[in-house]
């Protein structure tokens, strides 16, 4: 009678490395430890000092099914169902874009910028990380969030509840849900990703995250058109509006602010030294 093979910590990490990195996934052996710590309940240092452990049949069935899923490139964060941002842990799903560090630039100018905000919209919530942060960092600040996606708004009212804050989630179209109302701070990361672009994008994006929150139109600046020329309307005077761009989008989203009476423009670079954040103010 055949013995059952024994997978060990370490026999199952091995062979996930090698089998994750021929299907082209980087990181294979970080991201096999990762996917076995969800598995275990274990953290990585567990997972060193249990090596030689055999793991049990559930273990092993519930870690299978994550490297089946890595395997077709869906996104790890969607497989552990979190990511990280500004220090902060937030739920994710394919319902919406996995936050990134890129966009902690677009946070971090606007507390530089409005640190005294009474009140702070965020046009496009998707998971809450933008407008969860700048209520952490801001806690004398109303924060407020729109998105269209109803799925989505669940996802970042459970992330606010998650860390601890209280924001006013609305349900709409830019800024459809708050009429009539005017801000100290307004910021928004849009989608910028011009449509032709989006077939060449790697497939954990291209294949998983929402085209809604990627797809910007042909030339990835539909969403600042129709944002840029009504914003003044719902700030308050000395007010800022800052918006994450793409790749080579600062000059064509600066001449918007400039024709739409914003000043004291500026951009903003991210760790990797893109342009990354448009900003300016509204005064009289």
């Amino acid at each position: 009678m055949t013995q059952p093979e024994i997978w060990t910590t370490l026999k199952v990490l091995d062979w996930t490395k090698e089998y994750l990195a021929a299907k082209g996934i980087k990181n294979s052996r970080l991201e096999a430890e990762w996917m076995l710590c969800e598995a275990t309940g274990l953290d990585r240092v567990g997972l060193y000092l249990s090596f030689e452990k055999p793991l049990n049949e559930d273990e092993l069935t519930a870690y299978r099914a994550m490297v089946t899923r890595r395997a077709r490139h869906e996104p790890l964060q969607y497989i552990l169902g979190s990511q990280e941002f500004c220090g902060l842990e937030f739920e994710v799903t394919p319902e919406v874009l996995i936050p990134r560090y890129d966009t902690e630039t677009l946070v971090m100018e606007a507390v530089a910028r409005m640190p005294a905000s009474r009140n702070i919209l965020d046009i496009g919530v998707g998971s809450g990380c933008i407008a969860v942060a700048l209520a952490k960092q801001l806690p004398n600040a109303m924060v407020t969030g729109t998105d269209i996606s109803e799925p989505a708004l669940a996802i970042a009212r459970r992330n606010a509840l998650k860390n601890g804050v209280d924001i006013e989630f609305l349900s709409g179209s830019m800024l459809g849900p708050v009429g009539g109302r005017r801000f100290d701070l307004i910021v928004s990361n849009p989608p910028y990703i011009p449509t032709a672009d989006i077939g060449g994008l790697q497939p954990e994006v291209r294949d998983f995250e929402p085209r809604g929150a990627l797809d910007g139109g042909p030339d990835g600046l539909d969403a600042y058109r129709m944002l840029v020329p009504v914003v003044p309307d719902y700030l308050n005077p000395g007010g800022w509006l800052l918006v994450e761009i793409g790749i080579g989008q600062a000059g064509s989203v600066m001449e918007l602010f400039k024709a739409n009476g914003f000043t004291e423009l500026f951009t903003a670079r991210d760790p990797a030294g893109i342009e990354r954040v448009v900003g300016g103010s509204i005064h009289g």
